[in-house]
């Protein structure tokens, strides 16, 4: 349920109503917009049915959202949400590369990579330091000490980071050293981790699940935003089809409907929709003309010698040629790189 205040409503009575949804036993979010303040109530909306809001002072309408995800839903926030990291707006007319090797290998590989990425137009530096693999015998991450090399890189080239998080229990140390944390496909729905990540105020790239819908990736979203955490940046990294010749199915589709949906910024994952770096240019050009927010690309200056996902990873020089191809796109459909 969404309870929209009356413009220059008075903060007595905006309080009054919250204390009132508390006592119920409901949990309210607030969006302060530039005219109105739009309160979102959390919770068995039955208890709301005795209880008539429209009676109290500076209520002007009382809207049911009939969506299960409530505060990820453009009912609850009508104006697109803009995630800001540190002087990057992720969600505003800039699209927003990000850019790095899939694993962290050691600090020398990753300065690398970083300097050509950078130099390219990147904003944000992407790095495993925790690698969630199929198999128990692949590489697995740095860990630690991967999170140290990242900061280190990133911090000394002036560029922002992001990196998975797999266990709740390192959430609090993925927050010490990386600006954004990303959940992974294959943690979509570990709704532990998505409350961990929630109780924490650090911004959030949420992955879609490979054999999730629309509606399952937005609710993983309103796990996160229920805790407290709006700073939520969701991913399109392609689904699980029949079809085999490509690593997973990009689905285009989610770009603009889940910018029909929600209000949250939307980015797209080319490298693991397809599996394969020679693809991964075209796709990244199609996600830019269908509206998504930015780019979190593979790129390895010596790919066949990745720790992991060489085969999809860009070297720096396609990776500079697609960015700059990349800009007139951008430019077309009124964005900017």
């Amino acid at each position: 349920m969404i309870i929209v205040l009356r413009p220059k409503t008075r903060e007595e009575d905006k309080n009054r109503i919250i204390d009132k949804i508390h006592s119920l036993g409901l949990k309210t979010m607030i969006s302060q917009g530039v005219e109105r303040t739009i309160i979102g109530v959390i919770g068995e909306e039955d208890i709301m049915r005795v209880q008539p809001m429209e009676a109290f002072p500076g209520v002007e309408k009382v809207i049911p959202v009939l969506a299960p995800y409530k505060l990820v839903s453009r009912e609850f926030k009508p104006e697109d949400s803009v995630i800001k990291v540190k002087g990057v707006d992720i969600g505003a007319k800039r699209v927003v590369v990000m850019a790095g090797p899939c694993a962290i290998e050691n600090l020398e590989t990753l300065r690398d990579i970083a300097t050509a990425v950078r130099k390219s137009g990147a904003l944000i530096l992407r790095g495993g330091a925790f690698k969630p693999r199929t198999s128990p015998y692949s590489f697995q991450g740095l860990g630690l000490e991967g999170l140290k090399i990242m900061k280190e890189v990133a911090d000394e080239l002036g560029l922002l980071s992001v990196t998975e998080v797999i266990d709740p229990r390192d959430v609090e140390l993925v927050v010490k050293y990386a600006d954004i944390m990303q959940i992974g496909a294959r943690n979509m729905q570990n709704f532990n981790l998505l409350k961990e990540a929630g109780k924490s105020k650090k911004p959030v790239l949420l992955k879609r699940g490979m054999m999730s819908t629309i509606k399952e990736f937005l609710m993983s979203a309103e796990y996160i935003l229920s805790e407290g955490n709006f700073n939520v940046i969701l991913c399109e990294r392609g689904i699980r089809t029949f079809e085999t010749y490509t690593r997973n199915t990009l689905d285009i589709n989610a770009v603009p409907a889940i910018k029909m949906l929600s209000h949250l910024p939307i980015i797209v994952d080319p490298s693991h929709a397809t599996g394969k770096w020679g693809l991964v240019c075209a796709v990244s050009r199609a996600a830019i003309a269908a509206g998504a927010d930015g780019l979190i690309v593979e790129v390895h200056t010596h790919p066949e010698q990745a720790a992991s996902d060489g085969e999809q990873s860009l070297n720096a020089e396609n990776f500079d040629k697609m960015v700059k191809e990349l800009t007139a796109i951008a430019r077309a459909v009124g964005r900017e790189i």
